[in-house]
């Protein structure tokens, strides 16, 4: 079963009469019970596309369903069905973490009492801070009462706009952790992120740019679509290392990752020895050249250039 369908979504902004085309032609499914991502940069169209999904905003064409109703026609029993985290913090801050909680539960007309099940190991964790004012907690905090307020009614989908932004890493891995056990209770869960090595904790993604898909799989088949050998190269002079390989005719990208540069070439061959002439002729100090497996971002590099 389909929790959510999207049929060929586009929407344009126009400021000062200017068209800027924020989503294109958009198409995708997500499974009941599934860990989909949308992943992308800022700017690639992503709240765009969730606040289309939740209601808050009306697509330019074509058309989407969550849980089999339509986002327009059928508004209402979306909201009734759907949770959303805003990727900005939007909880009222001189309220404290229990009022905040006790108020979405109203909303939806039940208790914090009659689902406390479901948001019980997120809740815990604030719990001791719940007279503590929202606007005064840390950045984790903030993300675990927005999630709780979020699936306060029991949502039977759940849409997380760049939840980790800004927070730190341990908090970041607890977060997922606890998407993963929300899934287990049978929560579909479309969650957007910045951060490509996110990707690789979805069940499936949609690589998004510029209002485009660029491709949509599991993790492992979004990089088995890397045909092409790929490098990784260091040394102490990295940027004049960098602008070398890139003026070689024979790279077709070059872009740095982390301590190394990765290198792909057009036409594969004797990559490590054209890598060993550069580096001999640029005299370069403890370089150091592996072959390595591609990620999510490189894959994301290389349909960026198709």
């Amino acid at each position: 079963m389909q929790s959510v369908v999207v049929e060929n979504i586009s929407k344009k902004y126009v400021v000062k009469k200017k068209a800027t085309e924020a989503l294109s032609d958009i198409s995708f499914h997500v499974d009941k019970g599934e860990i989909f991502g949308i992943i992308g940069p800022d700017g690639a169209g992503k709240t765009t596309l969730f606040r289309i999904l939740t209601t808050l905003l009306v697509a330019d064409a074509g058309k989407a369903a969550v849980d089999g109703f339509d986002v327009v026609k059928d508004y209402k029993q979306i909201r009734n069905r759907a949770g959303y985290m805003p990727g900005k913090f939007s909880l009222y801050q001189d309220l404290s973490v229990q009022e905040n909680l006790e108020f979405f539960a109203a909303i939806f007309n039940t208790t914090i009492q009659e689902n406390y099940g479901l948001i019980k190991d997120i809740y815990q964790q604030i719990e001791p801070f719940r007279t503590r004012k929202a606007g005064q907690l840390s950045g984790g905090m903030k993300q675990k009462l927005a999630l709780s307020c979020a699936l306060i009614h029991k949502p039977s989908v759940l849409f997380l706009d760049e939840p980790t932004t800004g927070v730190d890493a341990v908090s970041r891995k607890e977060f997922w952790e606890m998407l993963h056990r929300l899934k287990r209770e049978g929560i579909t869960i479309l969650v957007s992120t910045p951060y490509m090595d996110e990707a690789s904790l979805c069940d499936r993604v949609a690589l998004i740019q510029k209002g485009k898909i660029l491709s949509i799989d599991t993790p492992k088949g979004v990089t088995k679509q890397f045909r092409k050998p790929l490098w990784a190269v260091k040394a102490n002079e990295m940027y004049r290392l960098m602008m070398d390989i890139k003026t070689d005719p024979g790279v077709e990208s070059c872009y740095p990752f982390g301590q190394y540069h990765h290198i792909v070439f057009k036409n594969p061959g004797d990559d490590k020895k054209r890598l060993e002439e550069i580096i001999q002729k640029g005299h370069f100090t403890n370089a150091e050249i592996n072959n390595i497996e591609p990620n999510i971002e490189d894959c994301f590099m290389a349909l960026m250039k198709e």
